[in-house]
């Protein structure tokens, strides 16, 4: 799988093959083969294993009593620790546009055939945070929490398809980070409640691992053990 994503970045999913996989991996094409009996396959494990890692580090950071921006927030800075500088969300966007390219990023259907079909639990993720805002106040009642999800992830998946154009260098990271940072405080002000204090929207930009971050020092182990 590390292979099939480095063999990705440096060409693009569509022309890498079986043969290249095996090759780089010092395998036989027989030998990949009893791993998985396609390309597909491999893509759609390398998919599935991404939306469970970034969801298992989400709910172990959890607690029980974060209020819903706190629990924005720590989405976010979990999204920072697992990918915010690595290449692993380019590589998967790659995947995605090559294996179903008229499906959304992030699935909106429990039983979805994309290939990102396993990450509705994000989603689910989303629209129960959302649906809580509503009920506490923090946000307007007269939005749907399906809708908004759907919205933002809307945003964030042109973010990264933009990001995936530009030459591979800390700077196109950085400008992603940015990018999702300003459309998120942005977007959660249109639907916040009039006359709550939109200071507490602001979100970090800080690089994954940083001072003031979600992650412990384990977090690239867990990044490396899927890989």
């Amino acid at each position: 799988m590390r292979c099939a994503k480095e063999l990705i970045m440096e060409r693009g999913a569509d022309k890498v093959s079986m043969v290249d996989i095996a090759r780089k991996a010092e395998l036989s094409k027989a030998t990949l083969y009893l791993y998985f009996s396609s390309k597909d396959l491999l893509f759609r494990e390398i998919c599935d294993v991404a939306g469970i890692q970034f969801i298992n580090y989400f709910r172990s950071r959890q607690g029980s009593d974060l209020s819903v921006i706190d629990t924005l927030k720590l989405i976010w800075n979990c999204y920072l620790d697992l990918f915010g500088e690595s290449d692993d969300m380019l590589v998967i966007f790659s995947m995605k546009k090559y294996l179903a390219p008229d499906f959304p990023f992030v699935s909106i259907e429990k039983d979805s055939p994309s290939p990102a079909g396993s990450n509705y639990a994000f989603y689910s993720l989303l629209v129960d945070v959302f649906s809580r805002g509503m009920a506490e106040g923090i946000f307007a009642r007269d939005v749907n929490p399906g809708v908004i999800a759907r919205t933002l992830i809307t945003f964030f998946s042109y973010v990264i398809e933009t990001a995936a154009k530009l030459p591979k260098s800390g700077s196109a990271y950085r400008w992603a980070i940015e990018e999702m940072v300003n459309l998120f405080q942005i977007f959660l002000r249109g639907i916040i409640s009039e006359g709550a204090d939109r200071s507490i929207l602001k979100l970090t930009e800080r690089p994954p691992g940083g001072a003031g971050g979600a992650a412990p020092s384990g977090a690239k182990n867990e990044k490396n053990a899927v890989k």
